[in-house]
């Protein structure tokens, strides 16, 4: 006997290994990149105060470049998904014949 997952059956770390293999970005998934993104600029203020205590200016350079690339990924990662919007989970699952579509819950019933 077969079972197919629903949307209450679906964990958020389900969810998120399903957006890294499925088309599209799901709400879980972006969470966890918004999350990841957060640590990361916590990470590099850090080493950017750490960099100007050391007075060191090519450390200070290269960290506040760092810093800069990640805020303008972060930024434009945001404004693509603005553009596009998320994807559900139940659509990603379909994508991938985890859950039957209509078409073949249709075949199934005649």
């Amino acid at each position: 006997m077969e079972t197919h997952k629903g949307k209450a059956d679906v964990s958020s770390a389900e969810a998120v290994f399903l957006g890294a293999l499925a088309p599209g970005v799901n709400g879980p998934t972006w969470t966890t990149l918004k999350s990841a993104f957060v640590m990361l600029g916590v990470c590099l203020a850090v080493m950017f105060g750490l960099a100007f205590s050391s007075s060191d200016s090519s450390l200070i350079l290269h960290v506040g470049f760092l810093l800069l690339i990640a805020l303008t990924l972060f930024f434009l990662l945001s404004w693509f998904l603005a553009q596009t919007g998320l994807v559900s989970v139940e659509h990603q699952m379909q994508e991938m014949n985890l859950m039957p579509n209509d078409h073949q819950r249709s075949n199934k019933g005649e």
